[in-house]
């Protein structure tokens, strides 16, 4: 999210300080001595854009300015926007604001089932550890075969993400 830094020559109920988000806080520059500043707790973060001003050379509390435009991208921003001011009067990344994306849960399926693949496991024994010796006995074969279609395609999906397709994973949405 692009901000602007404001240095604030007087203490405000806006301030912010900048020593209180030092625990998460880490900063880039870029070449043109632009920063980039990344708020994490290892789970959680957050990505401010320093558009102008700095924080590594802020010795007061500082204002920020926030930059939004569009309807997609305000939203996105108004999110991260939202976590940053609770983080800010919180301190700490609260897990109310970071809801598990349900596309992660499939991801790691997919891992484990390349893993597998590529350890030499069968088709029906990756079957068993994803859901069960019991439910592979009975949804394998005969009228319907839904488990041994969901391994098939889990292993193509697998075999895809390895070939390339984990790049499509860092577009935006």
């Amino acid at each position: 999210m692009p901000v602007f830094i404001v240095p604030c020559a007087v203490p405000s109920q806006d301030g912010i300080d900048v020593a209180r988000l030092a625990p998460w806080l880490r900063v880039a520059t870029d070449a043109a001595g632009r920063e980039y500043a990344a708020l994490t707790d290892g789970r959680r973060h957050l990505r401010l854009d320093i558009m102008e001003g700095s924080l590594v050379r802020s010795e007061s509390e500082i204002l920020l300015r926030y930059e939004l435009w569009g309807a997609r991208t305000a939203a996105r921003r108004l999110r991260t926007l939202e976590r940053f001011l609770d983080l800010v009067r919180t301190g700490r990344f609260r897990a109310l604001l970071y809801p598990i994306d349900p596309a992660v849960g499939r991801g790691l399926a997919l891992l484990r089932v390349h893993d597998a693949r590529t350890s030499g496991a069968s088709h029906r024994e990756i079957g068993e550890v994803l859901f069960g010796a019991r439910a592979i006995e009975t949804g394998w074969e005969g009228r319907s075969d839904h488990l041994r279609q969901r391994v098939r395609r889990m292993v193509k999906s697998a075999r895809a993400m390895a070939e390339g397709g984990y790049r499509l994973l860092m577009r935006s949405k």
